[in-house]
């Protein structure tokens, strides 16, 4: 399974040629996946919604992964420089932002995923200071939280039970955070870039995978794993971010008008991701015999147990803004009703 990218200086001149030759209101938004994903998906909701309230005035180009860069981290660059008004952020983006890794915490946020989807859009945390501060302390503003459905083991051996990662090679994001909780569950965690992870899996450099179903399907993981497991931990969220002197530059209107759109995609984000996983779900089970494991409550709290130490692994490599988000979250939660 091969995804395009393009290299070093082509990706350069690429950018150089969106900032120069773009229109005034031409707004660049990246995107972490492919075209037909989650995020695209998302991303063209909100071109067609922010083209028709601007009135044809603003039009939004969407560049899929493989169009800006070979990295995560390049298109990060892109959105603090300006060469991109804006991208989505994801487990990548600690490295950048670490208070983001936040949302990779295991077993912070409920299972239900249309109540994480409203608390994480929630002015309570999306408007908070601390949350606020995290990103523009890096010229970048937190404009919404996208889950993209819940984060899915893959792997060549049953998992029901902490002791059952023990040693396994499972890939991570390259985001220490991510690390640090599946050294918790005594797994051996490996970072290997996106694009060459098919071919790892095949060959045993891993042995396990994370990622929300809808990856596994369109990447192939499953086809190459003989278990996939559902624990609840975690959704796999991205945040939708503007560079900060881009977003402080628009007009009130035009911020609104942000506002307004983000606000409506919630519900409508939500009822993307489901939908998507539920078929990719069902075209896995369709296309292989690969073994779907559902941990039961009692084993779920096994490794809810096991991995809690690592929010103040969190709390001692962020600071003192880790713990004010942190805590902004849980309380936003609490007041929703919601406990972790």
């Amino acid at each position: 399974m091969r995804i395009p990218r393009l290299m070093g200086a082509a990706a350069a001149l690429l950018l150089m040629t969106f900032s120069t030759g773009a229109a005034a209101e031409t707004w660049r938004l990246g995107l972490e996946e492919i075209e037909g994903s989650v995020q695209h998906r998302y991303a063209e909701r909100f071109k067609a919604l922010i083209e028709k309230r601007s009135d044809g005035d603003i039009t939004v180009q969407l560049l899929p992964y493989g169009t800006w860069g070979s990295t995560y981290t390049a298109l990060y660059d892109a959105v603090q420089s300006g060469a991109i008004q804006m991208a989505f952020g994801s487990g990548a983006l600690g490295g950048t932002v670490p208070e983001s890794q936040l949302l990779n915490l295991n077993f912070v946020m409920p299972a239900d995923e249309w109540r994480t989807a409203r608390v994480l859009n929630s002015d309570a945390f999306l408007k908070s200071d601390a949350w606020q501060q995290s990103f523009r302390q890096r010229d970048l503003v937190p404009l919404a939280e996208l889950p993209e459905g819940y984060q899915v083991w893959t792997a060549n051996r049953a998992i029901r039970q902490p002791a059952d990662m023990k040693g396994l090679k499972i890939r991570v994001m390259d985001n220490s955070l991510l690390r640090a909780t599946y050294q918790a569950y005594g797994a051996a965690p490996t970072t290997i870039a996106y694009g060459e992870l098919y071919s790892a899996l095949q060959q045993g450099q891993a042995e396990a995978n994370i990622q929300p179903v809808f990856a596994h399907q369109e990447m192939g993981f499953y086809e190459v794993q003989q278990y996939m497991i559902f624990a609840r931990q975690a959704q796999f969220v991205a945040t939708l971010m503007g560079n900060e002197q881009w977003y402080d530059g628009l007009s009130e209107e035009r911020r609104a008008m942000v506002d307004k759109v983000v606000g409506k995609l919630v519900r409508e984000g939500h009822e993307l991701q489901t939908s998507f996983n539920k078929k990719r779900l069902k075209a896995i089970r369709k296309a292989s015999d690969i073994e779907i494991i559902e941990l039961s409550d009692a084993q779920r709290q096994a490794f809810r147990e096991q991995v809690r130490p690592v929010r103040q692994t969190y709390i001692d490599e962020v600071g003192e803004r880790g713990q004010q988000v942190l805590d902004t979250l849980l309380e936003a939660f609490d007041q929703a009703g919601d406990k972790s």
